[in-house]
């Protein structure tokens, strides 16, 4: 492994850094792959010298990492002739163009799954901490000697309504928590899982107006894309009940954060905890930012050692199977397989 490239049978980039050090231990320890790293400053020259020659691409997921001239478009991928991999540092793929991918026989590969008790957990302590008023009580008693405990009452989470919308690794993972540990009432939303699956991960497969309606919290968790985007808007919001918190831990832009804002603030609905935002991290000023009834953190739900540690040695085994021409534990693109057929043979032949 060098910080240049080689002349090696297979090679791999990524810009500035990976999610964890297993992963440069796993793939220093395959003899046929150079990986190189490259960052956001590199020259023009290194970083086309190095794309010309590539097979696989571990991109950060995370849109404010990479400068957007490095996301996996069609037009990176031009660049790219002998790609045959695209591989995400998390389950987010909002870097890349995955239809381009797939016209091109590029596979994308997420590591979906591999922080899912972080991020679930992450939006549970953010149900308990919205719903005791965790935070606005830490404020206030590090201001204030003298303090109304009465204008503090918080709601009890046990026995509630849970709306998840998205009942995938993390849904489903939030979803055994607070079935369990909370005797609460699991309903779901997601188009891709039916109802007998949905039963089996505790929860009830509903629409998602029957959500709204009836969820005292709703907890985001799917994916970014064309259907999701902007999902709660402001009719969203209008049709939930007025004392019901919201929660995403998903993406920025599955929410309309005008209309979340207006939300909140005229009553529509009680609170919401917030881990992901259009622009990350958000502007200091951002009007979401000024409300009392809101809990922010910077994208950080997945981020915990054990599910670094899990996306690194994730990524590397993925990588390496594919540039062994194995099929992925987790691809994003499968429709792509045998055009990506094709093109590895043409490079590696039966090797």
């Amino acid at each position: 492994m060098s910080d240049t490239p080689l002349n090696f049978a297979k090679t791999v980039y990524y810009f500035n850094r990976v999610s964890h050090q297993s992963y440069l231990k796993i793939i220093s320890e395959q003899a046929d792959i150079n990986l190189c790293k490259l960052t956001n400053d590199s020259s023009r020259e290194e970083v086309e010298s190095v794309m010309m020659k590539a097979h696989a691409y571990q991109i950060d997921s995370t849109r404010s990492a990479i400068p957007q001239k490095y996301w996996a478009t069609e037009e990176l991928l031009l660049k790219n002739p002998n790609l045959l991999l695209v591989s995400t540092s998390g389950a987010g793929f909002d870097t890349v163009d995955v239809e381009a991918c797939s016209r091109a026989g590029v596979l994308v590969v997420n590591q979906t799954g591999a922080n899912r008790e972080a991020v679930a957990e992450h939006a549970l302590g953010l149900i308990l901490a919205l719903s005791k008023r965790i935070t606005e009580t830490d404020r206030i008693i590090r201001k204030e000697k003298s303090i109304d405990r009465e204008k503090f009452i918080g709601d009890e989470v046990a026995e509630k309504i849970l709306g998840i919308v998205g009942i995938g690794n993390t849904g489903r993972t939030l979803a055994k928590m607070c079935s369990l540990a909370l005797r609460m009432r699991v309903i779901a939303c997601d188009p891709y899982v039916d109802r007998d699956t949905a039963k089996t991960y505790g929860a009830e497969k509903v629409n998602f107006e029957e959500l709204l309606t009836l969820a005292d919290y709703v907890s985001v968790n799917c994916p970014l894309n064309k259907e999701t985007k902007n999902l709660f808007n402001a009719e969203a919001f209008k049709k939930m009940k007025r004392e019901a918190y919201f929660v995403s831990t998903a993406r920025g832009g599955i929410h309309d954060e005008e209309a979340l804002f207006d939300a909140l603030s005229e009553g529509k609905i009680k609170a919401a905890g917030l881990d992901v935002w259009l622009e990350e991290p958000p502007e200091i000023d951002h009007k979401l930012l000024t409300l009392d009834n809101v809990i922010a953190t910077p994208h950080t739900a997945g981020l915990t050692h054990s599910a670094r540690q899990r996306l690194g040695s994730w990524a590397a085994e993925q990588v390496i199977d594919v540039l062994n021409g194995e099929k992925p534990s987790r691809l994003v693109n499968p429709g792509a397989w045998k055009l990506f057929e094709k093109r590895y043979q043409s490079l590696f032949g039966n090797s």
